[in-house]
This record gives C-alpha cells, sequence and structure tokens, in this order.
C-alpha cells in the first residue's frame, strides 16, 4: 500500500517495525517517529495536545490536512499547465519524477494522474509503465490514452471496437423499431441529434485533436464497411468528421479533404433536399479532386453511401421529376438531375471502388437517363390520365381499366441496374405517400426482383411500411391484402428473416384492419420456425397475444333506441322576458 516512499526517503510501516523490534523504549521511539515523519510545523507540536483533549484522533487530523493540500496541489498543477510560462512543462515533468514512485498508493494517485493529463508529452518510460499496469491503464485520463493508442493500433481497436459494434447493433434497433409512421422514422432525426449519441461523441472525446487517432478509425471504418458491406459504418463516418466540426477541431477538420464536401451534404440533408446552389458547390468540390489525389473519391464515395445522404439525394431526384414534369420537359435537359444521379451513383459504387482500390467515378448508364427515367415518368402520366378521366362528366368517360402492366424498360432496370433500382424503390414510396391504391397494386409486385434484392434491404422496408400505415384501411380489400402480403412480402420471407420481422411488425399495427379470413391464414404463414432468431419469436408472440385479446373483448353492446325526438334547445337571447316552459 505505500510502495515507493523509501525512493522518496519518508519512511513507511517497515521502517516503524524496523524502529520498535530494536528499541528499548517503545513509547520514546514512537514519539520520535512522530516528530520525524509528522507535519515539518514547529508551532504545530503544542497545538496537538488540544486534539487529543478533543478526542480527535492523529491520523483523522493528518488525513484532513491531507486531503487538503492535495486537492491545493491538484489546482496548482492544472494553473501551471494553463499558464503563458515557458518551463511549465519542466515544472511538470520534475513534479511527476517525484510522484510517480507513489503512483499505486491510492492516495497519491489522483494528483500522479493530474500530473500525466497535464503533459503533452508524457516521458516514454513513463508511458510504457502505466500501459504495462492494467489498474493503471484504467484510471488513467483520456489525454493520457491518447499518447498511449497513437503507438499502439491494436490497442486503441480494442478499446473502438464495442463503440463500433453497439452503434450498428442502435441503427439496426431503430429500423426494427416497434414504431410504425411516415412522420417518426429512422430518417426523422437531424444530424446534429444523430451526432448527439454516446458512440459518437465518446469517439470524438476519444480522437481529441489527435490526426493520426481520427485517421485510424477511418481506418477501421473502411475495412469493417468492405467486410459487412454494413452502409451505417458510412454514416458513422460523416457524423464523426461533422462532429468535430461541431467543436471547431480545425487540426482535424483543416486536414480532412471531405471536410468541407460533407459539411456542404450535412445541410442538404438537414433540410432533406439539395437545392441548386449547394448542388453547384458539391459539384465543386467532385470536380476539384486533383491528379494524384483520387484516393479521396473512396472517402466522398464512403460519405454519399450513408443511407441519409441517398435518402436526401433520392428525394430531390423525385421532386426535380416533378418538376420536370410539369415543364413537360425531359430528364436528359436537367444538369441538377444529372448531378443529383452522378453523386447517387457514386455513393452507391463505394464498397466496389474501396474493394477495387480503382478511385475513378463509376460511370452512369445513360440508358437510366434516356429509357428508364422516361419509362417511370409514364407510370406517373399513366395514373394523372386515369384520375383525369374519372373526373370526367359521364358522356366524356373513355372508362379505360387502370393499367396493370409496367413498361419493360422500368422493370428491366429495377433489376439490373443499382441507381435505377434506388429511385424506383423511392418511387413507390412516393406513390405510398398519396396514398394512391391503385397505383401501389400496380408497382409491388415488381418489386419481387430487383437489383441485389434491394427491395428487401431493411432500410426500405422500415420506410414502405411506416408509409402502408397511410392505406391502413386498403386492408380491409382481399386485393390489395394479396398484393401487399402474397403478392410482394411473403415471397421471400422464409427464405430472408429480416422481411418476416418487418412482416410481423406492419401487422402488430394493422392486424384489426385485415379481413378476419386472411388474417389466419398469415398467422399460419408466418409461423416462426424452430431455428428462427428470438426478435422473430417474440414478434409472433405479440401477435398471437394482440389476437387473442381482440378475440376475448365482448363486441360493442347494441345501443338503446335513441329517445331524441328532434327537438334541440334553442339559445333564446338573455334580455328576452319570455319564459321557456319545459317539455
Amino acid at each position: 500500500m505505500f510502495a515507493g516512499l523509501p525512493e522518496l526517503g519518508i519512511s513507511n510501516g517497515e521502517d516503524l517495525k524496523e524502529t520498535l523490534t530494536n528499541c528499548t523504549e517503545p513509547l520514546k521511539a514512537i514519539d520520535q517517529f512522530q516528530i520525524e515523519n509528522g507535519i515539518l510545523l514547529p508551532t504545530l507540536q503544542s497545538a496537538l495536545p488540544f486534539l487529543d483533549l478533543h478526542g480527535t484522533p492523529r491520523l483523522e487530523f493528518h488525513q484532513s490536512v491531507f486531503d487538503e493540500l492535495r486537492d491545493k496541489l491538484m489546482e496548482r498543477v492544472a494553473t501551471i499547465a494553463e499558464g503563458k510560462e515557458e518551463d511549465r512543462y519542466g515544472k511538470l515533468e520534475e513534479l511527476l519524477e517525484k510522484s510517480f514512485p507513489l503512483v499505486k498508493m491510492p492516495s497519491i494517485q489522483p494528483v500522479v494522474m493530474q500530473v500525466l493529463k497535464h503533459l503533452p508529452k508524457v516521458p516514454e518510460k513513463k508511458l510504457k509503465m502505466v500501459m504495462a499496469d492494467k489498474e493503471l491503464y484504467k484510471v488513467c485520463a483520456v489525454e493520457v490514452k491518447r499518447q498511449i493508442w497513437q503507438d499502439n493500433q491494436a490497442l486503441f481497436g480494442d478499446e473502438v471496437s464495442p463503440l463500433l459494434k453497439q452503434y450498428i447493433v442502435e441503427k439496426e434497433a431503430a429500423l426494427f423499431s416497434s414504431d410504425l409512421s411516415i412522420l417518426h422514422n429512422f430518417f426523422s432525426p437531424s444530424p446534429k441529434t444523430r451526432r448527439q449519441g454516446e458512440v459518437v461523441l465518446k469517439l470524438t472525446q476519444m480522437i481529441g485533436k489527435n490526426v493520426k487517432l481520427y485517421d485510424m478509425v477511418l481506418q477501421f471504418l473502411r475495412t469493417l464497411f468492405l467486410r459487412t458491406r454494413n452502409v451505417h459504418y458510412c454514416t458513422l463516418r460523416a457524423e464523426l468528421l461533422m462532429s468535430l466540426h461541431d467543436l471547431d477541431i480545425s487540426e482535424i477538420c483543416s486536414v480532412d479533404p471531405c471536410h468541407k464536401f460533407t459539411w456542404c451534404l450535412d445541410a442538404c440533408i438537414r433540410e432533406k433536399f439539395v437545392d441548386g446552389k449547394r448542388a453547384r458547390e458539391l459539384q465543386g468540390f467532385l470536380d476539384g479532386v486533383k491528379k494524384g489525389q483520387e484516393q479521396v473519391l473512396g472517402d466522398l464515395s464512403m460519405i454519399l453511401c450513408d443511407p441519409f445522404a441517398c435518402n436526401t439525394l433520392v428525394l430531390s431526384i423525385m421532386r426535380n421529376l416533378q418538376e420536370l414534369l410539369s415543364q413537360d420537359s425531359l430528364p436528359r435537359d436537367s444538369p441538377d438531375l444529372m448531378l443529383l444521379l452522378r453523386m447517387l451513383s457514386l455513393g452507391q459504387g463505394a464498397w466496389d471502388m474501396i474493394d477495387s482500390q480503382v478511385f475513378k467515378e463509376p460511370r452512369l448508364d445513360v440508358e437510366v437517363v434516356t429509357r428508364f427515367l422516361p419509362a417511370m415518368m409514364s407510370v406517373v402520366v399513366d395514373d394523372h390520365t386515369f384520375t383525369v378521366d374519372q373526373k370526367l362528366p359521364g358522356e366524356e368517360k373513355s372508362s379505360p381499366p387502370y393499367p396493370t402492366t409496367l413498361p419493360d424498360a422500368f422493370t428491366r432496370y429495377l433489376q439490373e441496374n443499382r441507381v435505377a433500382c434506388e429511385m424506383g424503390l423511392y418511387y413507390v414510396l412516393h406513390i405510398a405517400k398519396l396514398r394512391n391504391k391503385n397505383a401501389l397494386q400496380r408497382l409491388l409486385p415488381a418489386l419481387v426482383e430487383t437489383y441485389n434484392d434491394m427491395a428487401f434491404g431493411d432500410i426500405f422496408l422500415h420506410l414502405l411500411t411506416g408509409h402502408l400505415t397511410l392505406l391502413s384501411d386498403e386492408f380491409g380489400s382481399e386485393d390489395f391484402c394479396s398484393v401487399v402480403y402474397d403478392g410482394f412480402l411473403l415471397t421471400s420471407f422464409s427464405s430472408k428473416e429480416n422481411v418476416h420481422r418487418h412482416t410481423l411488425r406492419m401487422l402488430l399495427h394493422l392486424h384489426h384492419k385485415v379481413l378476419p379470413s386472411h388474417m389466419e391464414t398469415l398467422m399460419k404463414t408466418l409461423e416462426p420456425p424452430k431455428q428462427c432468431s428470438e426478435p422473430v419469436k417474440e414478434l409472433y408472440t405479440q401477435l398471437t397475444e394482440k389476437l387473442d385479446a381482440q378475440k376475448k373483448s365482448p363486441p360493442p353492446a347494441d345501443e338503446a333506441p335513441s329517445l331524441d325526438l328532434g327537438l334541440h334547445p334553442v339559445t333564446v337571447p338573455i334580455t328576452a322576458p319570455t319564459s321557456t316552459t319545459p317539455l
């Protein structure tokens, strides 16, 4: 407990034991030991007997003085470190040399840790001693740990790894949230709110102003993105940079070539729209990537692969297409649209670029603009034509049936092109938001086969289930249920557990709207297999309990015949002198 005292020439318990063993008069020996090792203040000796008279133990007195002195010393260390004296760090190093032998003593340890914390460069020997001792490493300040981590990537990785796992778990939990709403979904929190998350704040604190640690975290994120293809690592890449931006850490922001691009894109994500001015700024950053620095494209593609960035780009594309329709213009004639598609394509190609290490913008398939988008717009025109026709007077109606087939170019590009597929999926969400049942029944079957099964990804299913709550009353129709469940969701739920979960999530909210006969069939179909995960079993159990409670609750009692004779009270002006007679 008192290791290190002899090194500083201070007696410890062993010295007292030896003194008492070899002395002839123990009481005198104890008095002498107290004088030599007590507080070296001559005037104190005459005052101590007063404490004895009051029954205050010497230990208690010395402890209180010690605590006071320690607090003062720690304050003084902070004052020296924050001062402007040229030799301030020399003074702290001198104090470290004197106090470090007592680092294992609990009462002195805070002082040693305070000195270490305020030294911008702790002597290498001391750092190694702290790193080698688990207990010391655990209690030392993050400022000291940064100095250890920057030369020990494996140790830093061990510290960061649990945080990265926690981040992914939180993001996936949000996608499977029990809330189904178009207003409060995965993309609802603002960028600033997201940056206040525990993981982002902890990582920001761990990095501080250390560029080397920041680069290490980015390397971890790239590696994990490559290994797992999980796009949430791209979100964290952007959030971390913007968190450091919020704190004005210019040491890092000024050296990250993606900083200004990410800052501009962050403003677009906040507005959920890329306006013309910001679009030109973003284009300037992309066009400004110099020869020999193409590797920056890898990081820019990761930032554009962030689902929040992708969501903003596609929503902006949808808005752009609506404007083009109203102006009778073609997609190829819009520079703003072409830039949005360029950025969407760069984001969608992030994994391939980082994997291949070929840092070159992917070429956008021209036919996405010349064939797919016109085909998608023709679907809009079909729908609009049908709606207008329904509003015409009876004799002018041509009454064509609502189209059931889709243009070949539309379905083919949904299956073959990643960028086209992303736009097609958001068009389906747009249709659901408009509560357009006919268009939805026409489009959903086309999503059974999409590029890389994107229609069965968690983000799209999370959004779709929320949007379908707007059409809850339509689930009372056999046709609509068949299209949503039999024609789309149930085509892959047995091979994709996430689809099973999303289907059950939606039924938990809409079961009372679904036809009982259809609900019965769905429950049999969706019964979890033995080897499925706990969340699926849990959701199925919750749904079963809800249905049982619904069956047990008595139907509303027949109302008693109304005695209302249609005579309602009439308001009579207060000044009227007439009296009313009750009926």
